[in-house]
């Protein structure tokens, strides 16, 4: 008789993860995982986790949280341009509840099957409500996406709505559950811009997905990159809903410092031909800025004041 751990690998994990493919030489069954990778190919590998009430609200719908659980590990594969291929998914649970498990596997599973993904191993325990995934994705060798390689002159672009999850995640802690409202749907159900990932990978210069903040994320980019950047705050894509917080908070950069859009920050050589960047426009595209000499992060707001900003979400922070 097979142990609890191991019935519910089998009946909620194992039996949707996909058989082995050419690269995929051994799945789940076995200790490890064996894989063989193409020789004109280089992986690309991420983890995350997420515990509950920090990444996720108690009682969270576990539809929505197994597609946001490898949903933030997809915003990864995008922001190198790799495509996705693997995962393996350890998971901590209170108890055994078939019914909470059988939801969480139908939202990590239909999200895993629009990018042909597999279930290649992971882990089950017993504990507080944590999850982990790791990620493996593909890149053709010595191509890549990276936080560095900005340059002075470059136009800065943010896919999607900026501040959209934070304003949903404010909703979702009153109880507002309204999945036709587009803030909680960002947050809930975040949409990885993989595609996009994929078409920047020859235009791009420098690339980060935006999770903690665009300003803490932009700032990860500008720092490893060596140069800074001006953003105009008139030109940042934000729903109505979102100004309208920021203005009730009486903080109009609010929308910088919120984490949870996984959209894409990215920069573009100013002097990009019309044809590539007609291709990137289909995606929901903005640009908000440019890159500069002098280091640092400044919006400029429309009565012309400059702000410095750098915060963003801080695990550790008191």
């Amino acid at each position: 008789m097979s142990s609890p751990e191991f019935s519910i690998i089998e009946e909620f994990f194992a039996s949707r993860a996909g058989g082995p493919n050419e690269a995929l030489v051994l799945g789940i069954g076995d200790d490890c995982a064996v894989i063989d990778v193409p020789s004109h190919k280089q992986i690309a590998v991420s983890t995350d986790t997420l515990v509950e009430n920090v990444h996720f609200l108690a009682n969270s719908e576990p539809e929505l949280l197994g597609h946001k659980v490898l949903a933030v590990n997809l915003s990864d594969l995008a922001a190198m341009g790799a495509s996705p291929a693997w995962a393996s998914l350890a998971i901590t649970l209170p108890a055994i509840d078939k019914a909470w498990l059988a939801s969480f596997a139908k939202g990590f599973f239909e999200l895993a099957d629009r990018y042909s993904l597999q279930l290649i191993g992971g882990d089950t325990t017993r504990g507080p409500l944590s999850i982990t995934v790791n990620v493996m994705g593909l890149l053709p060798k010595q191509q890549r996406l990276m936080r560095s390689g900005a340059n002075v002159g470059d136009d800065i672009y943010v896919s999607g709505h900026i501040g959209s999850a934070g304003l949903g995640l404010e909703k979702a802690r009153q109880g507002y559950l309204n999945m036709m409202d587009s803030e909680l749907g960002s947050y809930l159900k975040p949409n990885p811009q993989v595609a996009l990932g994929r078409e920047l990978l020859n235009v791009a210069t420098s690339c980060i997905d935006v999770s903690d903040g665009l300003s803490a994320d932009l700032s990860h980019l500008l720092k490893a990159s060596g140069v800074g950047a001006s953003v105009w705050d008139e030109c940042l894509p934000v729903t109505e809903s979102v100004r309208q917080h920021a203005s009730k908070l009486s903080d109009d950069l609010w929308p910088y410092s919120t984490g949870d859009d996984y959209e894409l920050c990215f920069t573009l050589p100013s002097n990009l031909n019309a044809d590539e960047l007609s291709k990137l426009h289909k995606y929901d595209i903005t640009k908000i800025g440019v890159i500069e000499k002098e280091a640092g992060l400044r919006v400029e707001v429309k009565n012309g004041k400059i702000f410095t900003l750098n915060k963003g979400y801080d695990h550790f922070a008191s």
